[in-house]
């Protein structure tokens, strides 16, 4: 049950920072390097927290869900393994772009992706959250395994 709630608390941690850096990142603010320089920092840890989490779907959820008897925990394992690959993708991209000549003249172009990329990781928790983690508990695949565990 431990690798359920690391999930939620990553998941919580996530939304929080981009709750955070939603209101980091207003031009009024960005204006001031201090600010932009922190805004940037928060953007950088955010991609750590996101690749961390999706690191540990892989290594902590996903393989029990692929062996497992029920065909549909199997198939849901796959949609949201092969759902990283976009959100992986759109990070690297993004960084390659504006995160990594750290650069903290943020313009508009600039705040329309990160607002697509926010939109991409919320997407991705709330199915977690909607999906994935109801259907996780309902079967007790991870419930059982922490009664094994103790």
């Amino acid at each position: 049950m431990s690798t359920l709630i690391d999930f939620r608390d990553r998941q919580n941690e996530i939304m929080q920072m981009i709750s955070d850096l939603k209101v980091m990142l207003q031009p009024e603010y960005l204006s001031v390097k201090p600010n932009a320089k922190a805004a940037h920092e928060h953007l950088c840890k955010l991609g750590d927290r996101v690749k961390q989490h999706l690191a540990a779907e892989d290594r902590n959820v996903y393989p029990t869900l692929l062996i497992h008897e029920d065909p549909k925990l199997k198939s849901l394992a796959w949609g949201f393994i092969s759902g990283e690959k976009p959100l992986r993708k759109q990070f690297e991209g993004f960084h390659k772009r504006w995160l990594k000549d750290c650069n903290f003249a943020f313009n508009e172009e600039f705040l329309d992706e990160t607002r697509e990329l926010f939109r991409m990781i919320e997407e991705r928790v709330e199915r977690e959250q909607n999906v994935l983690l109801p259907r996780l508990e309902e079967s007790g695949v991870f419930a059982s395994a922490a009664v094994a565990n103790a």
